[in-house]
């Protein structure tokens, strides 16, 4: 110990004084003892006395490394939690933070910075990541010739703007002055092993640098903010997800309606996982083996074909079944069964990435081997393939009200293109594949980007159409077992009110009870003019300004390619118009909200 080593070279300490020290500093945390530090420095000066400290028990201050995330569904969490896990076990001493928590007025004092990022939309910053992106682009953010960093994107190929934040906070760092550890890495969704490998080449970068540093803690710092949610404590995770039981799979739109729309109850118990209102369930489906057998009669391979996944030996059928993605296409898939089918009219397609983003946006992975059979191997189809990412869905309950449960709101994709009908992977397993009673394999993702404010009073504004209703029923029951004075208004839409009005007995109810203050429906097929949600936030225009000014907040959940750029754009009408401010200005108002946690999404 390095009090052992203070008393070898002449300490002023007595052996039982510094047995006492080694007896308190053993109990302290690394911040609290560096608080202790300060303490006695600060009490020695007031003394007026001189404290005279061998020149080999001086420390230099111990090397940080910084690794902030932004995150929209959680894996970007997920890489930074584990790289910070990976460092400290080096011993390094590690900060990991979520961006939305960190000051980007420490950005100059930073000298060792990791950024983990998603990309979210049309090339923007995850929601959690929005302030701290908007400080580095503009005039506020500071030179930093002293700082190393690296940059981790996780994306999607088959979004035009893959990895486009990642891109974009890499090249702002530099434009700064800032010197890159490693190379950025882009990853798609199947990022595992080269997170792990991009990992690793970082620590042993850095190693040299930190080993002459003291070897401070081999903890990973905690930050202000954080919290240890409930799920955490649970054994269960999307490593390692619980095997739930289906209670319940009622179909909550009308005969008529022209979407299913599936109300879904599944066991927690005996998990030990909790979670709260906002939080997400991540859905691990098997897909169907009609379109397995399909893929393989398409391709001339038998079902029980041995192959390779990773390190793992199973059969082709088995493969396909349970942990390789079928239904949603990507660029890869293209260019790798373009190679192994000898396809001239797919390669021609890889070439032209506009052409291939248009071509996939209508295709499922079968529809694409329809339309170029051929025979290959079963590993090349394997090969071709990318590993099954589990769907998250946001979660519609309280554990306050339903206790053991957890229960879903599930859109149904089904459609038909190309002469054959066509069925998402995990909806489509909840609602034809999974009998009452079945098995399915379930994670709580959470998410502190989404939640109810602390203080009950406080009204909220939650805009949920469609199946974005699901996080807001859960918000109810929450402000329900609460006993929540807070005012709640609810904006809901959808085509039809006779066939598409989800949970309406439970809103009606909560209206009668004065749960919730006020309901806007937007029902778009049911007069002659197409009205959405956003037209009634317009209509009601001064009353939202009123609760806005009030301290309320205002919550956005569903389809963030359209629904969400037209509330937000109506909300700056609002704010332009109600208060007497210009579109800059309105947006700032915005921004403001956002930065305090008063304007939060869950769009997908």
């Amino acid at each position: 110990m390095l009090l052992s080593s203070l008393v070898a070279q002449a300490s002023p300490l007595s052996e039982q004084q510094v047995k006492q020290l080694q007896g308190l500093v053993s109990q302290l945390n690394p911040i609290q003892q560096a608080w202790v530090s300060g303490y006695l420095a600060a009490s020695a000066q007031l003394a007026g006395q001189s404290v005279a400290v061998a020149p080999s028990a001086v420390a230099a201050p111990a090397a940080t490394l910084t690794v902030l995330y932004g995150s929209q569904t959680g894996n970007a969490k997920h890489v930074a939690e584990d790289l910070g896990k990976a460092a400290s076990g080096k011993g390094f001493t590690v900060k990991v933070q979520d961006l939305a928590e960190y000051k980007a007025a420490n950005l100059k004092n930073e000298r060792f910075l990791v950024i983990v990022t998603s990309t979210y939309g049309e090339g923007e910053p995850p929601e959690n990541a929005i302030s701290f992106y908007n400080f580095l682009f503009s005039k506020k953010a500071p030179q930093l010739p002293e700082l190393r960093y690296a940059v981790l994107g996780l994306g999607d190929t088959s979004y035009e703007f893959f990895c486009k934040t990642a891109q974009d906070f890499d090249q702002r760092l530099a434009e700064l002055g800032g010197k890159a550890i490693i190379a950025r890495a882009d990853l798609d969704v199947d990022y595992s092993i080269a997170a792990a490998n991009w990992q690793q080449q970082l620590i042993t970068t850095l190693e040299p640098e930190f080993a002459q540093a003291p070897a401070a803690t081999a903890d990973v710092i905690s930050w202000p903010g954080a919290s240890q949610t409930a799920a955490a404590q649970s054994s269960y995770s999307k490593q390692q997800p619980f095997s739930a039981e289906l209670y319940t799979n009622q179909k909550i739109t009308g005969r008529d309606s022209s979407k299913d729309v599936r109300h879904i109850e599944i066991s927690l118990a005996g998990s030990g996982l909790r979670y709260q209102p906002g939080d997400a369930l991540g859905v691990y489906f098997s897909n169907d083996p009609q379109l397995v057998k399909e893929l393989l009669l398409l391709t001339g391979i038998a079902a029980n074909t041995p192959v390779l996944l990773g390190t793992e030996r199973l059969t082709i059928s088995d493969a396909l079944t349970e942990q390789l993605e079928l239904t949603q296409s990507y660029p890869a898939f293209v260019d790798k069964y373009a190679k192994a089918s000898g396809s001239a009219a797919l390669q021609a397609l890889v070439a032209d990435k506009t052409a291939l983003r248009s071509y996939l946006s209508e295709r499922q992975i079968i529809d694409i081997v329809r339309e170029h059979p051929a025979l290959i191997s079963a590993q090349q189809l394997v090969d071709a393939l990318r590993k099954q990412q589990p769907r998250l869905y946001s979660i519609a309950s309280s554990q306050a009200e339903v206790e053991d449960e957890v229960h879903l709101t599930v859109g149904v994709v089904r459609y038909e293109a190309y002469g054959k009908p066509h069925l998402g992977g995990a909806s489509g397993f909840l609602a034809e594949r999974l009998a009452e009673g079945g098995s399915i394999k379930v994670f709580v993702e959470t998410n502190n980007n989404f939640r109810l404010p602390e203080n009950d009073d406080t009204p909220v504004i939650m805009i949920g159409p469609g199946t974005g209703i699901a996080p807001f029923r859960a918000f109810l029951q929450e402000r329900d077992a609460r006993a929540a004075s807070g005012k709640n208004w609810l904006f809901f839409g959808n085509p039809h009110f006779t066939q598409d009005f989800l949970y309406q007995v439970e809103l009606q109810n909560y209206l009668k009870q004065g749960l919730l203050t006020r309901l806007d429906v937007a029902f778009s097929r049911d007069t002659a003019e197409k009205v959405y949600v956003q037209h009634k936030l317009l209509k009601h225009g001064a009353e939202v300004w009123q609760w806005l000014e009030q301290g309320a907040h205002l919550y956005i959940c569903g389809d963030g390619a359209r629904m969400a750029k037209d509330v937000h754009q109506a909300l700056l009408t609002i704010v332009q118009q109600r208060g007497g401010k210009d579109e800059k200005a309105a947006q700032q108002y915005l921004d403001q909200l956002r930065i305090a946690k008063r304007y939060q999404k869950d769009v997908y």
